[in-house]
Formats: C-alpha cells, structure tokens, sequence
C-alpha cells in the first residue's frame, strides 16, 4: 500500500470551539439524565429555558456590538453557560430568577469584557452567585430526591410551579421541598448534632446524599471521558478533588462526629460537576501546567472552608470565582521558563 506524503510543516489541525464545546454538552448528558431521574421534569426545564435565554443574550449583545451573529452564536459557548446555570439551580427555581441570572451571566460578565477568551470570570458561576445572594429563598426549592419522596410533580404540575407559582391543591412548598445534605450537615452541626445522627435519615446514602451520590457518579463518567478525549487536562481536576478529600479527611479523622467525611464532600453537592466542567473553564482559569495545579488545589481548599465554617452550605461557586481573581497572578509565578531567559523574561 503506498501512502501519499505532504510536504512539511505536518500540523495537527487546531480544534475548533463549538468542538469543543460540543464534547463538554455530549459529556453533561449522563449527570443531567440523572438529576432528572431524582429531582423530575424541573431540570430539563430548567435546562430548555437556561440555554435559550443565554442564546438570546448572546444574539442581542452581537447585535448592540456590531458583529455577526455567526460563526459566534454557534460556538456552543452560550449554550454551555446556560446549562451549568441550570444545573446549578433548584429543580423549581421561578422562571424569572433563571432570566434575571442567566441574563446577568451573558451581558455582565461575559459581554461587558468583550465576549468569549476575554471575561476573567466564569459567566454561569456569576450569574449562579448573583441569584443565590438575591433570592435565597428561591434557592432553597430544592425536591426530595424521588427514590424517597413521597409525591413526585408531573410535566404539567412542573410547569405551572415555575412559570406561575402554584401547586397542585392539597400541596404547599413545603411539603415537597426539602434540604439538601450538604445544608442538613451544616444545620445539624451548627446546632451541635453528631453527624451520625445527622446522617441517620433516609436522605444519606452510602458515599454522600441519596440521589446525589449517583448524580456525581455520572458527571464523574463524564469528566473521564473529557480527560480521554484530551478535552480538559487532568490538573484542575485531580488538584481540586485532591486537595477536598485531603483537607477534608484529615479533620475527619481529628474528629469524626463534627466534620463530614471525604466521600460525603466528593460526592455530594457539585464538587465532581465543578471539578471537570466549571473550574476546568479555559477562559477564566490558570494556563499552564504548574498554575493550574495550584487554581485547583485552591478551589478545592476554599470549596471545604466555605461548606465547613462558611455562611452558604456549598462553596464550588465561590471557590472558583475567587480562584478566578488570583489568576493573573498565578500565571504570572508560573510560566515556564523560556531557554536561555531567566524566569523575569530577560537573557541569562
């Protein structure tokens, strides 16, 4: 067999953004199905509603602007941003809060910095922090996962509760709402309960939060099969998880009945979800090999100070964006040194 040769340079072709941004979707697939099979309908729509108002952002910030609608409303970045908000949101977040953040995380802090490759911050982690400070009540609709619950809303019931406010007769908020287990440990601890106790109800599982546990699991598959694909690299990932079960396992082992268990700190909340998709943004974090372990590494110590003595019972969000603000200064410290310059940048 003989093989055709092209002249030099043998270049591997650069891989484009909605690409990349395509594999990232592809590999949300499996927790977002999971999130749906415990908390209902309420995700996916959560999820439709995220991404079309984040496409209309985007088209309209184009507009005002004056670029071209394409090729930038298809690079998928758009739709990425509006689904990590959604999936950060409670299953019957209201419709308007999901406008009011998505909104915010498009012309705010991904326009107003100049659009794609130019915002420090990660959009939807934004958009996510600006609602959870200006509607606390709203983040807090969180369902009993299904396999426990004992009333599980239908499609319709699921659109009148977000889009119109109303449940179906007989049901209050409460009675379908409940706690996550991040909050259940918080408040119980504060309240000087054991976390065995605390843990001894039907909404603990094995390695975290019933349902939770398996939601991470799936987002885990997920994150995998990005690092396979060469998609995101292995040290935000490996430095953040790293450093939370660290931090993590050694309180716990100094006392088991006042802080949480490394497992229970990966696998409950978004720890997995902000390990591979969110902190791993190529944008907003550390780029180059030594920077990013120290991005993660810091995410996932903040991550365990926030849920331990913080006032907000989950800290993903807030890690990451105050990682994102040491940056330019991470990066800085960390280049790699060009041969024969010293590490300033000038000639040795």
């Amino acid at each position: 067999m003989r093989f055709k040769t092209f002249s030099s340079p043998h270049m591997a072709p650069a891989r484009s953004v909605n690409r990349v941004m395509g594999q990232v979707l592809l590999a949300l697939i499996p927790g977002t199905a999971a999130m749906t099979w415990y908390f209902g309908w309420g995700v996916l729509i959560n999820v439709s509603l995220a991404v079309t108002v984040a496409l209309a952002c985007e088209a309209l910030m184009l507009l005002v602007r004056g670029r071209t609608l394409t090729p930038h409303i298809t690079d998928l970045s758009a739709v990425l941003a509006g689904w990590l908000f959604a999936l950060a949101v409670p299953p019957l977040t209201p419709w308007w809060v999901t406008l009011v953040g998505v909104g915010f995380a498009m012309v705010v802090a991904k326009h107003l910095y100049g659009g794609l490759g130019y915002n420090p911050f990660n959009p939807a982690m934004v958009g996510y922090v600006v609602v959870l400070i200006s509607f606390p009540r709203e983040m807090t609709l969180w369902l009993s996962p299904s396999v426990i619950a004992e009333l599980n809303l239908s499609l319709p019931q699921t659109f009148a509760a977000i889009f119109a406010g109303t449940l179906p007769d007989g049901l209050t908020w409460d009675m379908i709402t409940a706690a996550t287990p991040l909050d259940r440990i918080q408040t119980g601890v504060g309240l000087a309960h054991p976390i065995s106790e605390i843990q001894n109800s039907p909404f603990f599982g094995y390695l975290g939060g019933v349902g939770w546990e398996w939601i991470g699991l799936w987002f885990l598959v997920g994150g995998l099969w990005l690092l396979k694909r060469g998609v995101i690299g292995w040290q935000i990932p490996v430095a953040m998880l790293g450093t939370l079960t660290l931090l993590s396992g050694l309180f716990w082992l100094i006392n088991p009945e006042t802080y949480a268990s490394p497992l229970f700190h990966v696998f409950s909340g978004a720890a997995i979800l902000g390990a591979f998709f969110i902190a791993t943004d190529p944008v907003s974090a550390s780029t180059t090999p030594r920077g990013r372990l120290i991005f993660g590494a810091g995410v996932g110590a903040l991550v365990f100070v926030i849920r331990t003595w913080g006032g907000y019972a989950e800290g993903v969000a807030f890690a990451v964006l105050l990682m994102n603000m040491m940056v330019p200064l991470i990066d800085h410290y960390t280049q790699p040194r060009v041969f024969g310059k010293t590490t300033a940048g000038k000639e040795g």
